[in-house]
């Protein structure tokens, strides 16, 4: 659903709890995971909690603004997000002898940033439905006006409202999260660290748009080994993108894995355990190679 609207601020507009979250590891390995556009840290929780039991550490930093009001958040670029990850990295990137990024949906493009620019620290990247195209079946079709949208004022005050299945097959979750964005007006942030920002302002998908093309660019430079997942029906980005940065991206390592039971958010949908499983090995081998 499409809102235009020219209200910056509501009752409800404060600032989000910052749910961040840092799990120390019983070794010399840092797992950090990025959320997703409009998201919340919450989206890594289960992923994270797995790898931790596992041994691993692990940092969920909050991007940028994302527990701010939508008015400041779709102001932001997607230079600011990206900043405030890195100097996240940068606190943790002596203090640990292997370092593995990943990242969900514009998380996942920021994954690829840090690998591309600390390539001897950075020694894996987990891709978890990047989003390079916003090319999923519960797209609207007026997503084609996108491009126009970004050249005007206009991409400030267009809003696309969070409609089902809300990137999630696994229904209880659905419902879950229904129960807030169903009512929500623009600025209602009173579940966002939990479940993310009921909208996402054209502005911020703008943004999404200028990283990918920076991405694109630096695909084939990025030489880590590399593991992409994405839904087969996935709602919002389809597995176009995941089998483009496989054919472009510079690593000699790379897998790509098609999920048959999940939507976009596949960290958290039916598919989440055996995601979970299989990053675990991925990393495990990596941990144990030389630098």
């Amino acid at each position: 659903m499409i809102i235009l609207s020219f209200k910056e601020n509501g009752k409800a507009s404060g600032e989000i709890p910052d749910t961040s979250f840092f799990l120390e590891g019983n070794n010399n390995n840092l797992c950090f995971l990025i959320h997703g556009l409009t998201g919340t840290p919450k989206e890594m929780t289960a992923l994270g909690n797995y790898l931790n039991k596992n041994g691993f550490s692990v940092a969920a930093p909050l991007i940028e603004a994302h527990n701010k009001p939508i008015s400041i958040l779709k102001r932001k670029t997607w230079q600011d997000f990206y900043y405030s990850v890195k100097q996240k990295l940068l606190s943790y990137i002596n203090k640990y002898e292997n370092i593995f990024v990943g990242g969900l949906s514009f998380g996942a493009l920021l994954s690829l940033m840090l690998a591309y620019e600390f390539p001897h620290k950075v020694k894996t990247i987990s891709c978890f439905s990047p989003t390079l195209f916003f090319d999923g079946w519960n797209m609207p079709k007026s997503r084609i006006f996108l491009p126009f949208a970004y050249k005007t004022p206009f991409k400030y005050y267009i809003y696309f409202k969070e409609v089902p299945p809300y990137g999630l097959k696994n229904k209880s979750l659905r419902a879950k999260i229904a129960a807030y964005y169903e009512n929500s007006s623009i600025s209602d942030n009173s579940k966002a660290h939990l479940y993310g920002y009921p909208v996402i302002p054209v502005s911020c998908m703008y943004q999404n748009y200028l990283l990918t093309k920076k991405i694109i660019s630096l695909l084939k430079y990025i030489r880590q080994p590399i593991q992409l997942f994405q839904a087969k029906e996935d709602d919002v980005t389809s597995p176009r993108n995941s089998y483009f940065i496989y054919r472009r991206i510079g690593s000699q390592e790379k897998e790509l894995i098609v999920l048959e039971n999940s939507y976009h958010i596949v960290i958290a949908d039916q598919e989440r355990v055996e995601i979970a499983k299989k990053t675990l090995n991925f990393l495990r081998l990596h941990s144990q190679k030389d630098n």
